[in-house]
């Protein structure tokens, strides 16, 4: 008896947990273009580590060297384990502060996406 209330108890905690994490999903389609500036023929792109990655969904310019700039305050989920798979990039952001990664030109219509060492958060740039 009380191991079936026992796993009652977790299986409901590791569902509400599940929908806390994929809870915050906006569904922007659209993309931020809002974090995007251009300096000394260079776009820099950021995005905010912390309880996941904001925003979700940048779009950027093709054909342009890219600096993504990830921003870290008092952040100590697993978002400040990034990878980005298709740059071979795996770094550990610290718990505050900010991390430049050059991207090389990408072509009109690819997607860059970064993840959580975990896979848990994610965010994608859209280049057009």
């Amino acid at each position: 008896m009380k191991s079936t209330a026992f796993s009652i108890i977790i299986a409901g905690l590791l569902i509400g947990g599940a929908i806390l994490l994929t809870g915050n999903k906006t569904g922007d389609t659209e993309g931020s273009r809002s974090n995007v500036t251009v300096a000394d023929g260079k776009q820099i792109v950021e995005v905010t580590a912390g309880n996941g990655y904001s925003p979700n969904l940048t779009v950027a310019k093709a054909d342009m060297p890219t600096v993504l700039r990830m921003e870290t305050v008092n952040s100590f989920s697993c978002a400040s384990a990034l990878v980005i798979p298709k740059l071979g990039v795996r770094k550990n952001l610290p718990s505050s502060g900010t991390t430049d990664i050059d991207i090389p030109p990408q072509k009109a219509g690819s997607t860059l996406q970064g993840l959580c060492a975990m896979g848990m958060y994610n965010f994608s740039i859209k280049f057009e």
